[in-house]
């Protein structure tokens, strides 16, 4: 068996494990009476930064009322998304690819409601790696924050379309997957040459572990905007609690805009809270500089996922390409907005009110310095749910097979 057949299977059980989760653990229905706890998924990300902020400082409760937050923090998104079906948070903030690969192999079990910011992702490069160019990929290992996240399908088409294979698919770049944490660590003992993260860690990596931005993602993005946060809900749930959600959904719309008109007292908030929950702060000006990277908004940005979703059909996650009909469903959104005096949001693909973000992807590189934030440690939620625990062995299948290809190579 040759290795890429070897990925696709791999790849195949891990996809096929999560969902068998989901549907071997029935899914309690959701009744439609008052809910007195919503469970919320978001990471400590910048990309998240509306629920870091808001949910950490109690402007969410204050919307919600009497609806507890409780919050689940997770390290990226197919964590998360396990956590949504295993029913152990009931919506969350996420990425593209794993909502994508959801909703195909659930046929349709998931929505996305809004979106929570653009951009914000880099791929960071070791000063020492030897990497001037595309064309000094050869022998050389890139991390992504997990198999399968956002990042790591934005890797890996990258690598495609400059005309790479990874060694799982028998060519000579190597991808390894590894907490955010933990890619620092990687990359201050030179174990891997460089990452795609999003931020803070993009900043991280430039300022604590000797790295400097090969690739700002903007660059390959027309108008440099692209979905990197987005709020993700299962129908069933938002047909049973849609005032809860509306309520949710309003206060992320005041977050994003408070964010927006009061960006100095916005970077404080987010270093308390960011603290809170990592244990670690952020200097400003290095916070700064991250910001300055993404955009906050509850545009979705629906053409930018449509472009994901062929990505990972090219790199070979997906068996074809994705029908995503029915994927959106802006209607308490745009209530919100309406109420606002906002203007309106289109899930049509080809609407003219979402930005064009068709892929460029004749980019190679863009080399840039920038600033940084303070390593974390934050581990992955997973429940204890059976099935999840063969996702979790499967996945360390695959990690711990690509760390013996690194090994050797030390």
């Amino acid at each position: 068996m040759n290795q890429k057949t070897r990925f696709k299977i791999l790849s195949g059980i891990v996809a096929t494990l999560i969902i068998s989760s989901f549907v071997g653990y029935a899914h309690p229905a959701y009744a439609s009476d008052d809910l007195s706890v919503l469970r919320v998924g978001y990471f400590p990300n910048l990309t998240h930064a509306p629920a870091v902020i808001g949910i950490g400082n109690g402007d969410f409760q204050k919307v919600l009322g009497g609806v507890k937050i409780e919050p689940h923090i997770f390290n990226a998104g197919p964590a998360a998304i396990e956590a949504l079906y295993a029913n152990q948070i009931d919506l969350t903030y996420i990425g593209s690819t794993p909502v994508i690969n959801a909703f195909v192999k659930s046929d349709g079990d998931i929505r996305i409601i809004a979106g929570a910011a653009s951009a914000g992702a880099a791929f960071v490069v070791r000063n020492d790696a030897g990497i001037k160019s595309v064309q000094d990929f050869v022998g050389k290992t890139f991390s992504t924050p997990q198999l399968g996240n956002t990042q790591d399908i934005a890797l890996r088409a990258y690598l495609l379309a400059n005309g790479y294979k990874t060694s799982d698919n028998g060519g000579s770049v190597t991808v390894l997957p590894a907490t955010n944490s933990d890619i620092v660590t990687l990359m201050l003992k030179k174990s891997i040459d460089g990452a795609w993260v999003p931020e803070p860690w993009v900043t991280t990596l430039v300022h604590q572990a000797n790295g400097k931005i090969f690739l700002d993602e903007r660059s390959l993005w027309a108008n440099g905007q692209f979905v990197t946060g987005q709020i993700v809900v299962r129908p069933e749930f938002l047909k049973a609690h849609p005032d809860v959600v509306k309520k949710f959904l309003e206060a992320n719309v005041d977050e994003d805009n408070w964010i927006n008109t009061n960006p100095d007292q916005a970077r404080e908030v987010f270093n308390t809270e960011y603290a809170k929950l990592t244990t670690k702060s952020i200097p400003d000006d290095q916070l700064k500089e991250a910001f300055s990277r993404l955009a906050i908004t509850y545009d979705p940005i629906v053409s930018s996922l449509y472009v994901s979703a062929d990505n990972q059909y090219k790199v070979g996650f997906l068996d074809s390409k994705p029908d995503l009909t029915g994927i959106y469903d802006l209607t308490l959104l745009n209530q919100v907005l309406q109420e606002k005096g906002l203007p309106q949001i289109s899930s049509d693909v080809n609407s003219p009110t979402h930005l064009d973000t068709t892929q460029q992807s004749s980019v190679n590189s863009v080399t840039q310095s920038s600033p940084t934030v303070n390593p974390t440690s934050v581990v992955p939620e997973f429940g204890p749910v059976a099935p999840m625990v063969l996702v979790v062995a499967m996945v360390g299948i695959i990690v711990s097979a690509t760390k013996t290809r690194v090994v050797q190579k030390l």
